[in-house]
């Protein structure tokens, strides 16, 4: 009878463990499906800094079923750009195939889900290090999932090469329309509903890869930097401005 009841209460403890496992599972799955349901709306100016000490809405897996990675984005209280006590976000991949944590990747689908389009944002600016041994390149992987796959997803032409041992680098990623190549479906229609923005390793301009590394992120910043057609039309016009005074002067 004492080993009947025994077995009774490991087979209970193995099935609440089961149970409690499975419910916190579901709840961070559908924590994170329900994050990009509605685009909050980037704006310029916003910025995360992680000097509250948190990952700001950075995370990694569990879209859908999917699986947290073992060493998730963390937020990192010292080493960032200027130096001691200067927060940073932590982004690892084990480069193990297949296995959860495989790529180096952050999704965030709350504050920088909007419409990139009428938002004015034209640039995305960061500061980089590569904090592991193998070379990296960083893009910015633009989606417009809504409790499904999505329908369109963009990722910058641009990519910063990161050497492995190299310093905190700034970084400023062009993000209009012809500065994206497109994955799936329309860039416009992806920069019109972003729901998700991604910080990816991607030595082309395709999907995140597997890889082992680590990467440093700080001061992830929207601004908008002019085209350089706007910049000269600036420039243009500065100059006969100029040479209008110098007419009226000579008068």
């Amino acid at each position: 009878m004492t080993t009947v009841v025994k077995m009774r209460k490991v087979v209970k403890m193995t099935t609440v463990l089961k149970m409690s496992r499975l419910v916190k599972t579901l709840a961070v799955a559908s924590a994170i499906v329900l994050v990009p349901m509605r685009a909050s709306g980037a704006t310029i100016g916003l910025i995360d800094t992680f000097e509250n000490g948190t990952t700001e809405g950075w995370f990694a897996g569990g879209l859908g079923i999917g699986v947290i990675p073992p060493i998730p984005p963390q937020n990192v209280p010292t080493g960032g750009p200027t130096g001691a006590n200067d927060n940073f976000l932590q982004i690892t991949g084990n480069g193990i195939a297949g296995a959860a944590g495989s790529r180096i990747v952050a999704i965030n689908g709350a504050q920088w889900a909007g419409n990139y389009l009428t938002s004015g944002i034209t640039t995305i600016e960061m500061d980089l290090k590569n904090l592991g041994t193998t070379d990296l390149t960083i893009r910015l992987l633009f989606e417009d999932p809504l409790g499904a796959p999505p329908l369109d997803t963009a990722v910058t032409t641009f990519g910063a090469f990161l050497p492995s041992g190299t310093n905190w680098t700034h970084v400023i990623f062009p993000i209009t329309a012809p500065n994206l190549t497109p994955l799936l479906g329309s860039v416009n229609a992806v920069l019109g509903n972003t729901t998700l923005l991604r910080v990816i390793d991607s030595p082309t301009p395709s999907d995140v890869v597997t890889i082992a590394g680590t990467l440093g992120v700080d001061n992830i910043a929207a601004t908008a930097v002019p085209e350089p057609a706007t910049v000269l039309l600036t420039a243009t016009g500065l100059a006969a401005l100029a040479a209008r005074r110098r007419q009226r002067r000579a008068r």
